[in-house]
């Protein structure tokens, strides 16, 4: 290792950041170390040859020279974290920014910088430490996924625009057809309609591009899904209520799917109760977990439909003349059971229809994630 003495960082300091510097090292990345009172470099990993190009020397002229160069990119901002962290804003101590980095053969590196502001026993930046990373890699991933989403995205959306294509003839030249047979016409245009937007909504490039490049959420604050259910009603033009309890930071599970769960009971709730009618969402603490509830003022369903209204392609009396798959609440309780969890439908004294969905909470050992419950083929609601 070249070690540059500097005149703020003494041998104690060197040696606390030692372990900094292996554990960058043993992954591949490069580690550095700059004074943050001359802006010099203490440390820079031998490897930075190999990745960029440079040695420590060129690192250290660069700097001398008022930070001219490609390199004083690892670097920058470094005086205005500085001055923010005088005037009281912790908020810059840890950064992370990725760049095209220029090597002095003309070719470009991508890399990811991580640094942090190092303090001394006084609470005063002494060092700011980071690490480079080489990114090309997941770039070119990045790249590789989205080609092989528009050529699956291609796949599918021809077939589709032929069947499209070829229904608006039939609309177009039927128009002697019966009723029925229209109807089935239109059917076929709307399930068309559905599966190329689900393929831009899905199988979009960006879309692709974006799976398994970021950490997955494992856990949702309830009181954060009951905001947005709220936030979602006003914007469809619904008056609604919300009332919540104390109520847990987070949930374990997978946000998406809960949000989704959710939106299948707002969208029941727009589609089956008269316009103007008001919503009312509530969340509290009970049975050693959280319960999140939806609550119209419409016809609520009918006693004929309760046992079969989670059944998979099942629709309602009052689903007559309402456009519908009969597949939103079996996807959203069967989301919510392997969250442990349970969605359930209660007619309230009050009038209207209410579904409440119970998730565990992290401490309660009574129902873990993918628990044996029962699954959404299951119509009774009772929460296991």
């Amino acid at each position: 290792m070249t070690t540059v003495p500097a005149p703020r960082v003494d041998q104690a300091n060197l040696a606390t950041t030692e372990a900094f510097r292996t554990i960058a090292e043993l992954g591949g990345d490069l580690a550095f170390v700059f004074d943050c009172a001359t802006g010099l470099p203490v440390y820079v990993s031998p490897g930075i040859d190999d990745m960029l190009g440079y040695s420590l020397d060129d690192v250290r002229a660069q700097m001398e020279q008022g930070g001219d160069g490609p390199l004083a990119a690892l670097v920058a901002g470094l005086p205005e974290r500085l001055r923010r962290f005088a005037a009281g804003d912790g908020s810059r101590l840890r950064v992370m920014r990725e760049f095209d980095l220029l090597r002095p053969d003309g070719s470009e590196v991508a890399v990811e910088v991580i640094s942090a502001l190092s303090l001394d026993d006084g609470g005063q930046p002494r060092a700011l430490l980071g690490l480079v990373r080489d990114v090309s890699a997941r770039r070119e991933r990045e790249r590789e996924r989205k080609r092989f989403a528009s050529m699956l995205n291609h796949e599918f959306r021809t077939p589709l625009s032929t069947i499209d294509g070829a229904i608006q003839r039939l609309e177009a030249l039927g128009t002697k057809a019966d009723e029925a047979t229209r109807q089935r016409y239109r059917n076929i245009a709307t399930a068309t309609d559905r599966l190329i937007a689900m393929l831009d909504d899905y199988l979009s490039p960006e879309r692709m591009a974006s799976l398994g490049s970021r950490r997955r959420e494992n856990a949702v604050g309830p009181r954060l899904l009951l905001e947005e259910l709220v936030a979602q009603t006003r914007v469809a033009g619904r008056p609604v209520t919300m009332t919540a309890g104390e109520l847990p930071a987070a949930l374990r599970g997978e946000p998406s799917g809960l949000r989704l769960a959710l939106k299948v009971l707002l969208d029941n709730a727009l589609r089956y109760t008269p316009a103007g009618t008001a919503l009312h969402v509530t969340g509290r603490r009970v049975d050693g977990g959280v319960e999140m509830a939806l609550r119209d003022e419409g016809p609520g369903v009918s006693l004929d439909d309760v046992a079969r209204i989670f059944d998979k392609g099942y629709r309602g009396a009052n689903a007559t003349g309402v456009a519908g798959s009969g597949l939103g609440l079996y996807m959203a309780r069967s989301v919510v059971e392997v969250h442990g969890g349970s969605l359930t439908y209660a007619p309230p004294a009050e009038g209207g229809a209410e579904f409440r969905l119970w998730l565990p909470v992290p401490a309660s050992s009574a129902k873990g994630l993918a628990s044996g419950m029962s699954n959404s083929d299951n119509r009774n609601g009772n929460r296991g």
